[in-house]
């Protein structure tokens, strides 16, 4: 069975200063997937090993370096989806957590699987999962920036996650801290199964980043996934789900699949988006800032 994961940091413009982090972040966290799937290790195993890198990287909006809310707050949304039974958990207007995903994936195995706020919180600390002060997930530079009112540049929305394991097992994930100055409470697609993300082994996996509340309305994962019914190229899938959306409605957005066979596709209307890879078929992995034309696998 072919083995593959795809990481991105988010859809937004990366500013030349911020291109090394990124890279440097993405592939991090894209190695401690492929790890977990070298080893025999599930593809929601894997997922949850990426984005924990993600989130731990004040590069990357989720987690540690999540961008403020309006109170000047880092308030947390995040979600996981398995293919091989469709098991879902997710967390909204999370404060306090160090590992969004974490509690996320505790939650696919329970009723409810959707959490909010300081039930989510309460949840997270019932199940010891990793909790922190409010002020741990703020980033120095990001504080400033709160603080000076500066247009955030190269904030990207969400960070994602999909992984395809040895047993044929997909799973998709996401997590964020939304936008900056957001009203308290608002959340995005991220924690919305078939708008942030979706995973069904039959047909593929996905996660998305961008305007959640464009993302939403044209439920974009589970567009780019059903794309792939058709036998259509993942990279494809990809290009035409984004297409969709901006035909639509206004706003940016960006896309990871990985269809049954572990081929893997991208897109993004957004200025960059970092991105990185790796399958059974490649030595290293593949590390990008920006969509050029690939030559498909």
């Amino acid at each position: 069975m072919p083995l593959a994961i795809i990481i991105h940091g988010g859809a937004k413009t990366i500013t030349e200063e911020k291109v090394e982090a990124n890279q440097v972040g993405s592939q991090a966290a894209a190695e401690a997937g492929w790890a977990v799937l070298r080893s025999g290790g599930s593809a929601a195993e894997a997922v949850e090993a990426a984005i924990r890198v993600l989130e731990s990287d004040q590069t990357f909006n989720a987690g540690f370096g999540s961008v403020l809310n309006a109170n000047g707050e880092v308030e947390l949304d995040a979600a996981i989806m398995d293919g091989s039974n469709l098991a879902w958990g997710a967390i909204a207007a999370v404060q306090g957590v160090r590992h969004p995903i974490a509690v996320a994936r505790e939650l696919m195995y329970e009723r409810p699987t959707l959490l909010v706020s300081e039930h989510a919180e309460r949840f997270a600390a019932e199940k010891q999962l990793e909790m922190c002060s409010e002020e741990d997930l703020i980033a120095d530079e990001l504080r400033e920036e709160w603080e000076e009112e500066k247009e955030v540049v190269d904030r990207p929305n969400t960070v994602g996650c999909v992984a395809l394991d040895s047993e044929g097992n997909l799973a998709a994930g996401t997590s964020t801290g939304g936008t900056m100055n957001k009203p308290p409470g608002r959340v995005g697609d991220t924690a919305l199964v078939g708008s942030g993300l979706y995973a069904d082994n039959e047909f593929g996996a996905c996660s998305t980043t961008g305007d959640g509340e464009s993302i939403i309305p044209v439920v974009l994962a589970k567009t780019a996934v059903d794309l792939l019914k058709d036998g259509k190229h993942p990279d494809e899938a990809a290009r035409i789900a984004i297409e969709t959306l901006a035909s639509k409605v206004p706003g940016e957005a960006g896309c990871i699949l990985i269809d049954p066979q572990g081929r893997i596709g991208w897109a993004h209307n957004s200025t960059d988006m970092a991105c990185a890879y790796i399958t059974s078929e490649m030595d290293d992995v593949a590390v990008f800032t920006k969509k050029r034309q690939l030559a498909h696998h």
